[in-house]
């Protein structure tokens, strides 16, 4: 994912920067940064393995185990060590309050009762036999035993058995993580307005992964285009200076802002209630031709008429050119 890319290759240019200033908070970084080249490759194959059954003891099921382990211990990191040590590092802290919702995400994805779509581990929760409303004192008399008649919940001497705790509540407890992962999101996205450029490829992955989150968890393909398509926007209105670098970082996002927008679209049919494994539909036929399409921003494909790039590695003012590209 272009989001995972961004930020680990901001992880590690964080972490080589402070090593002699701060090696303790470098030396975090770096495991943070290899916990999550670990946990981009498991998602992807999970992505692969959403048709198993996650209820029997295969392969997959060992599988969403080890990342919701390896998500929970990069959350210990980033939440005990990483962000109580980046107040004064506008973009680092940026980025941390981002991989804490990443990590939100995941475990809404994977271990969230009750579960937002088939994907993840079930939960099971222990449910009693008596009906709603069934007022069992108006019955006045039982029938004979031997005439037949309805059936005891539990035969008598046999207490209630106790359903099992879902195989992974030993990672982590069972509940509700919606709440926290969309606090966090918000804090971030709130974070990246306030502290970085429009432009900034920070603050686009945190978009792009909030976007993505409505999505495949709240099931709110509206809010969710809106969300990308004001990051887009905001690209455009930009004014602040790039280098080469961040300028192809920020390409990327943009371009994959504009997929998540048509994904979202091509997934939902314009209600609020998206279908599963959106990620790979396809454009429905007879959609309007009006929907705008998100801008390639690739040199010389209608990139970015506002954006100031760096030249030359010179900032400021007096080194700063604006590339209007066609």
């Amino acid at each position: 994912m272009a989001s995972a890319d961004v930020d680990q290759k901001f992880l590690g240019q964080f972490a080589k920067r402070i090593n002699n200033s701060n090696p303790f908070l470098s030396s975090f970084l770096y495991k943070v940064l290899g916990l999550s080249v670990l946990l981009a490759k498991k998602l992807v194959r999970a992505r692969r393995l959403r048709k198993l059954d996650t209820t029997r003891d295969t392969k997959s099921l060992q599988l969403y185990h080890h990342i919701i382990w390896l998500s929970r211990e990069g959350l210990i990191m980033i939440e005990q060590f990483i962000i109580p040590m980046v107040s004064g590092m506008l973009e680092l802290k940026v980025l941390s309050y981002k991989l804490r919702a990443s990590l939100y995400h995941i475990f809404v994805l994977f271990h969230n009762h009750p579960s937002v779509h088939q994907t993840a581990i079930p939960s099971f929760t222990p449910t009693t036999n008596k009906s709603k409303g069934a007022d069992r004192t108006s019955i006045a008399s039982s029938p004979n035993p031997f005439e037949g008649g309805p059936v005891q919940p539990l035969p008598p001497g046999l207490s209630p058995v106790s359903i099992p705790k879902p195989s992974a509540a030993f990672l982590l407890p069972v509940t509700d993580y919606i709440p926290s992962a969309t606090s966090c999101f918000t804090e971030a996205a709130a974070l990246a307005d306030a502290l970085l450029s429009g432009s900034h490829p920070i603050r686009l992955s945190v978009k792009f992964e909030y976007a993505a989150y409505m999505f495949d968890c709240l099931h709110d393909a509206d809010e969710s285009t809106k969300l990308a398509q004001q990051a887009i926007k905001d690209v455009y209105n930009a004014q602040e200076g790039m280098d080469d670098d961040q300028f192809e970082d920020a390409a990327i996002l943009v371009h994959e802002l504009g997929m998540r927008i048509k994904r979202n679209r091509s997934g939902s049919g314009g209600s609020n209630t998206p279908k599963l494994g959106g990620e790979g539909s396809t454009p429905r036929a007879g959609s309007s031709p009006s929907t705008p399409r998100a801008p390639k921003m690739i040199r010389g494909e209608g990139i970015l008429p506002k954006l100031p790039v760096v030249t030359n590695g010179v900032g400021g003012p007096s080194g700063t050119s604006t590339e209007r590209l066609r």
